[in-house]
């Protein structure tokens, strides 16, 4: 079971990615409030398709809990009953999480297929983490930090569901995007930790340094970036789907700051890979963070430049988490080639 430990792992890793990406498409769509309650939505395991599943009707069964749309709000069924000739406002409490009461089909289902994802993914960790229980007696460390992130996938799905309370509060969205890369950074480590024939690197202290520091700003950049991403869906409701040359009218300070740290943060990876080649030191993945980086400069440069074509929003954001998952891996690296030549 441990051979098949770290292949499980991997999979895990590329399951919280797919769940990343369609979190991304969800925001690119507008489709955060698709499913207005949690777990379920609309009160339905599998969602409706139509607005007339939401709408009062005579001599229909409802299930405890499923919700309809009355008068623009909505009502969740207090029990089991069948609907009588006329409505009976006895048998509805208001829904009172918040007042957003809107049904979009294509929203509700890219929302509900984000959630099988995040459902999928959570049963991913917990079975790296069942497979985790081998290492315990001889490595404890990896077993306690696979059901950490058992954990921080329930934590992350509470996360959703505040998200969903708040209607999208900004601040929340940060947060639950921050968790999403302190998953993948935790699955990195427990890969890392596991892998065998891992190659030897040269180890370098100021290059070490310099490579957390570089990983630190580049999640200070993601953190600009949701706040960025949240002005234009503001921007967005203001002007229509059809005006993405408005969305950044009277940008905010957040914008700005964002876009110059852009180039620090290039210049800085860009000194890094260069001591790596200089010094021939053997960090090979830092081929894949410059291309990564080449391509996160011109998906921001396409979206300000060219009006956000599309998918430009979705990649912007998969490509940052990438980054940063590649990033941290060097620093896991940086830190395995000191340990080495200690225990030498």
């Amino acid at each position: 079971m441990q051979i098949k430990f770290t292949k499980i792992a991997k999979i895990s890793l590329v399951l919280v990615y797919l769940v990343i990406v369609a979190g991304a498409v969800v925001r690119m769509t507008g489709s955060g409030m698709g499913c207005p309650d949690w777990p379920k939505c609309f009160g339905y395991y599998i969602p409706p398709t139509d607005i007339s599943e939401l709408q009062w009707q005579p001599k229909k069964e409802f299930k405890k809990g499923q919700v309809i749309i009355v008068n623009e709000a909505l009502w969740v069924a207090k029990g089991d009953f069948s609907t009588s000739s006329s409505y009976n406002a006895n048998n509805w409490a208001p829904y009172t999480k918040h007042d957003y009461a809107i049904f979009n089909p294509s929203h509700t289902w890219t929302e509900f297929i984000n959630r099988l994802f995040g459902a999928l993914a959570g049963l991913g960790t917990f079975i790296m983490a069942i497979a985790s229980i081998t290492y315990w007696k001889k490595r404890p460390s990896i077993t306690i930090l696979s059901w950490v992130v058992v954990f921080g996938m329930g934590f992350q799905a509470w996360l959703g569901a505040t998200v969903v309370y708040s209607v999208l509060a900004p601040a929340k969205i940060t947060i639950h995007m921050v968790m999403a890369l302190v998953i993948v950074a935790l699955i990195l480590y427990l890969i890392n930790a596991t892998s065998i024939g891992r190659k030897s690197l040269t180890p370098e202290k100021v290059t070490r340094n310099l490579m957390i520091f570089v990983l630190l700003t580049t999640l200070v950049q993601v953190i600009l970036g949701t706040q960025v991403r949240q002005f234009v869906d503001v921007q967005t409701d203001l002007y229509g789907e059809d005006a993405p040359n408005l969305w950044l009218h009277n940008a905010t300070l957040s914008f700005y700051i964002h876009r110059s740290f852009s180039i620090i943060v290039v210049l800085l990876n860009l000194v890094l890979a260069i001591r790596i080649y200089k010094l021939n030191l053997g960090y090979s993945k830092i081929k894949w963070v410059l291309v990564l980086l080449l391509l996160e400069v011109i998906s921001g440069m396409a979206m300000y430049y060219l009006d956000f074509p599309f998918a430009t929003q979705p990649l912007h954001l998969v490509l940052a988490s990438v980054l940063f998952g590649f990033q941290f891996y060097l620093v896991l690296e940086a830190l395995n080639a000191f340990k080495t030549i200690k225990t030498l």
